[in-house]
């Protein structure tokens, strides 16, 4: 693991220490069966099942092909949170969540949001409003986004392994082996990233969706983002022209769309600039199309696209 990665996990368990003391024992110690999760949204659904392994029983709140930012609540939903023993989520980026879980998860509650170490990256959450009022907004929003960074999401597979151990203290020695080898997996992923993007002709990528703030300042690179934090927005025509400036003035080969949203926006400023369209996925959720990818296969995909169309070698 680099430097920084352990760096981030020592972070990540100095928290849970924090977080969890005065927790203990065993959460099956009474019913002897699995222990219930609840996940948010898929990055962490893929943290909970990895680490968890056949201890836990997880169930995902955001189902596949549903955008993570649009997420209502079922009352079947509702009443899974209640009845679980940990409901792993990220504060503030799914509302319906956050409101659920204080009514009805206190205690088994866990919000990775401070292991994830959140910034305000400068990334645009206010859909490119105009004048002082966005650049406040602009300033003071923290980028939800922190799984496109696998430092930040090391960090939380730390955290969350130790609430695990906390929660279902007879499983320790197999949360323990399974996090380990996740983490091992994420630091070769922070690698390759480093090396695969450390020679690039062009250090600008343009995407729809503002979700890859962390992996450009992670990795030297510059997010240039058609719509805002939501993904689905429709920009306003200046954005859309100084978007068109940005990727003539800068040579870039290719406007990025993702998955869960249509790519009609994307598609018009390739056409209009005469460039390509690519896949890059912000991680978010599976879709039918990529119902057999993994958050780690994902994120080398990502890398692979961003190579080709920065001319990385």
């Amino acid at each position: 693991m680099r430097s920084g990665l352990r760096a981030a996990v020592a972070g990540a368990t100095a928290l849970a220490a924090l977080t969890l003391a005065g927790c203990g024992g065993s959460a099956n110690d009474s019913g002897g069966g699995k222990l219930d999760v609840v996940a948010s949204f898929y990055p962490l659904e893929f943290i909970a099942r990895t680490v968890g392994g056949d201890a836990v029983n997880v169930t995902t709140l955001t189902a596949p092909g549903v955008e993570p930012h649009d997420l209502e609540l079922t009352p079947k939903q509702v009443g899974e949170i209640a009845e679980a023993k940990l409901v792993v989520f990220e504060k503030d980026l799914q509302p319906a969540v956050d409101e659920a879980v204080e009514q009805n998860a206190k205690d088994a509650g866990f919000d990775v949001a401070p292991a994830a170490q959140l910034e305000a990256t400068g990334a645009d959450f206010e859909e490119h409003e105009e004048g002082a009022e966005a650049a406040a907004h602009k300033d003071g929003a923290l980028d939800p986004h922190f799984w496109l960074d696998p430092v930040r999401y090391a960090a939380v597979v730390k955290a969350v392994e130790d609430r695990l151990v906390s929660v279902d203290s007879a499983n320790a020695a197999g949360y323990r082996e399974r996090a380990k080898a996740l983490l091992d997996q994420v630091g070769k992923l922070d690698t390759d990233y480093r090396t695969g993007l450390a020679n690039c002709t062009l250090k600008t990528f343009v995407t729809s969706h503002e979700a890859f703030a962390y992996l450009a300042k992670r990795y030297g690179l510059t997010m240039v983002g058609i719509a805002g934090f939501t993904p689905d927005a429709e920009p306003a025509p200046a954005r859309i022209k100084e978007v068109q400036d940005i990727v003539k003035a800068q040579h870039v080969t290719t406007i990025f769309y993702e998955e869960l949203v249509s790519p009609k926006v994307a598609e018009t400023i390739a056409k209009d600039v005469g460039v390509k369209t690519a896949v890059l996925s912000p991680i978010e959720g599976l879709s039918d199309a990529n119902s057999q990818e993994t958050y780690l296969t994902l994120m080398r995909r990502n890398l692979q696209e961003l190579q080709k169309a920065n001319g990385c070698s």
